[in-house]
């Protein structure tokens, strides 16, 4: 389970109480947008931190329990945002620019705006003066990283679910943009759709 221990170091260190937690969903995906979220947690408000003991990866959560999680986490956090890009976008530019893109997007709504990140996998932010640690595996070691994970995964998985209405003939609502087998039967029998991301080798290999 994801602790308080880094975020408590950096308190304890460095005397920095705006902690911001970032984490996104949907990189690996060939369909939709790559969704970042950035949570700031209330290290000085213990009660509200009591409510967020459940908070953890998200990929160990169950749908349910991810939307449960969700609700708690942005009614007890300090501040949290959310963004995306889309899959024209990550077309244009590549996953990696693309993914940087939503995480500045997310972290610059923040308000109160972070002393310090903590960035889930390897991802550095050149473009932001501000502080950061990149954290392997972050989603289970900082609750802040696995809250921000709560809340791009059910962000990204919403609008997912929306995608399948206005593209029926994908299954989106069931595999979220995954490259499952019945996605890419789907995709060979009616072709990419305007969510799908081409510049993806499954994308390129069915264009062929």
């Amino acid at each position: 389970m994801p602790t308080l221990d880094l975020e408590r170091a950096l308190q304890n260190e460095l005397n920095l109480t705006l902690i911001a937690g970032v984490d996104e969903a949907g990189r690996g995906a060939i369909a939709g947008p790559v969704v970042a979220a950035a949570v700031i947690l209330p290290l000085e408000q213990p009660n509200k931190l009591k409510r967020l003991r459940d908070v953890n990866d998200s990929k160990q959560l169950s749908p349910k329990k991810r939307e449960l999680l969700f609700d708690i986490v942005v009614a007890n956090v300090l501040a949290f945002g959310v963004a995306s890009t889309s899959a024209t976008e990550i077309d244009e530019y590549g996953i990696l620019p693309a993914n940087a893109l939503a995480m500045q997007a997310a972290i610059l709504s923040l308000n109160p705006a972070p002393e310090f990140l903590l960035i889930d996998g390897r991802m550095r932010l050149k473009n932001l003066p501000i502080p950061q640690n990149s954290v392997i595996r972050g989603d289970g070691k900082s609750l802040s990283i696995a809250a921000a994970s709560i809340l791009a995964k059910v962000s990204r998985d919403r609008q997912m679910i929306a995608f399948d209405k206005t593209y029926p003939h994908y299954g989106f609502a069931q595999h979220k943009g995954y490259c499952t087998r019945g996605h890419v039967a789907t995709l060979i029998e009616n072709g990419p759709c305007l969510i799908h991301r081409r510049s993806f080798a499954p994308l390129r290999q069915t264009l062929v």
